[in-house]
């Protein structure tokens, strides 16, 4: 499927050329480009949600250091979103990378509204008023003067994308932002949304575990040379192999809601990343080295942003840009983990009814 990446060269330019060798994979961080720009982006991001929400204790002086230890390796496309704490994520990531600021690519998204008496519960909203208002908010948490790349986090469907996506080109052209994307979206909606202005990317969960884009989605974003940025490329880390019971989850981990984690689903899905974790084993490599290096051969337009709060995790992450996977490799991959394989919804019904609109 798609565009086979091959081994990747080593970052030149401004980013330093750092040579980690944990885990005996010595590699320098490549880049890719976002979008129609061609703007240079590390090849794997820093996904920084699970750093302040969803899963469990937060422990800020490690992420900072984790962020800190990322921009070290050449890490230079960093993420996070209105609604991670809600806010609190937002002023973390503002504040750790604000010395480093020049070197990165900050984005961030908008559209998921949390009620603050009922945190689990959601609305989609993407109105002209709240767009301007949202992005307002985002730059003064953040401490900076323009939004490198920001993302309509869900469609709203009482919405017309065109209304919201016009909304956010009066950014663009205010100077507040400089690249547009979208979540989550529908091929007909990214179609339309980049009519009215360039699209630079689509986030979507993409991995191993989770391959429903392959469908359309993929192939409309290379149509209209758009960036695919999987978030959940380990598959909420579950295809790491560290998971390995329900109850290792902690009481307020949002993935105890997910059918995925959930009773037999949780069963055979294990058997599956425990089969992962075999070939990892013969390639020398991590279960969460070989399932990152998977989305990377899907195609020079794939950058992940696998999230992190741990510097070893970080690290372990990063070595999979050293990985060479060839076409005997990606053929074991795919009968160990055909489309589909998984067992359950990737979100409860709640979250389910928001992807794809």
């Amino acid at each position: 499927m798609g565009r086979p990446a091959g081994r990747l060269g080593s970052v030149g330019g401004l980013f330093a050329d750092v040579t980690p060798t944990r885990y005996g994979v010595a590699m320098s961080v490549p880049q890719r480009t976002l979008g129609p720009s061609k703007v240079p982006v590390s090849a794997i991001g820093l996904g920084c949600m699970g750093m302040s929400d969803f899963y469990g204790p937060r422990d800020d002086g490690q992420s900072i250091a984790t962020m800190l230890r990322a921009v070290d390796l050449g890490v230079t496309f960093f993420d996070t979103a209105d609604m991670y704490g809600p806010y609190t994520n937002e002023r973390l990531v503002g504040q750790a990378l604000a010395p480093h600021r020049d070197r990165v690519l900050i984005a961030t998204k908008f559209g998921i509204v949390r009620d603050l008496a009922d945190p689990a519960r959601r609305t989609v909203k993407g109105t002209p008023e709240y767009v301007r208002s949202s992005c307002e908010g985002s730059l003064q948490r953040l401490g900076v003067d323009h939004i490198d790349l920001y993302y309509q986090h869900r469609v709203d469907q009482d919405t017309p994308i065109e209304e919201t996506v016009g909304a956010m080109a009066e950014l663009v052209t205010a100077g507040k932002v400089r690249f547009l994307g979208l979540s989550e979206a529908g091929a007909d909606t990214i179609r339309r949304a980049h009519r009215v202005h360039p699209i630079a990317a689509l986030q979507s969960e993409y991995s191993l575990w989770s391959r429903d884009i392959e469908d359309e989605i993929i192939g409309t974003c290379r149509e209209l040379g758009i960036t695919i940025v999987p978030y959940s490329p380990l598959g909420r880390g579950f295809l790491t192999g560290a998971i390995r019971r329900f109850e290792d989850l902690a009481a307020d981990d949002f993935r105890r809601r997910a059918p995925r984690f959930q009773g037999a689903n949780f069963a055979k899905n294990l058997e599956l990343v425990d089969a992962v974790a075999a070939m990892a084993q013969d390639k020398g490599c991590t279960p969460a080295q070989l399932a990152l290096a998977w989305v990377l051969a899907q195609g020079d337009d794939m950058v992940p942003i696998p999230g992190t709060r741990s510097i070893a995790r970080l690290e372990e992450n990063l070595g999979a840009t050293g990985i060479t996977l060839d076409d005997a490799d990606l053929s074991r991959l795919e009968s160990i983990t055909p489309k589909g394989i998984f067992a359950g919804d990737r979100y409860a019904a709640d979250g389910m009814k928001f992807i794809g609109r």
